[in-house]
């Protein structure tokens, strides 16, 4: 339980989470929010987590310190399903957190 902790903690920095929201009577999100800067599109998008853990099955886009190479509108943006190399040795597998994180648009230039 506590590795699992660990993980989900590293995700959320890796996400550069800046916010806790919490549901508002407007329908607010409930949860942690964060930004991702798309390097392809030299956007930063903000994000929310709907989905974590995922298991490890199917595609996933590689997070690093909050940064990816795709995002909305690209070919290889896989619609906000993220792998952190949680154990750094540059490769998806069981030692890795997978989870979903949608982009939001529009994207803009500052976080």
């Amino acid at each position: 339980m506590l590795r699992k902790a660990s993980v989900v903690l590293l995700a959320c920095l890796a996400l550069t989470l800046v916010v806790v929201a919490t549901a508002s009577a407007k329908g607010g999100r409930a949860g942690p929010t964060g930004v991702v800067f798309v390097t392809s599109q030299g956007l930063y998008f903000d994000t929310f987590v709907t989905n974590d853990p995922l298991p490890m099955q199917g595609k996933f886009q590689l997070l690093d310190n909050g940064t990816t190479e795709f995002g909305p509108g690209d070919p290889g943006y896989l619609g906000g399903r993220w792998w952190v190399d949680s154990n750094e040795n540059g490769y998806q597998d069981a030692g890795d957190h997978f989870f979903h994180c949608p982009l939001l648009g529009p994207g803009r230039a500052t976080p």
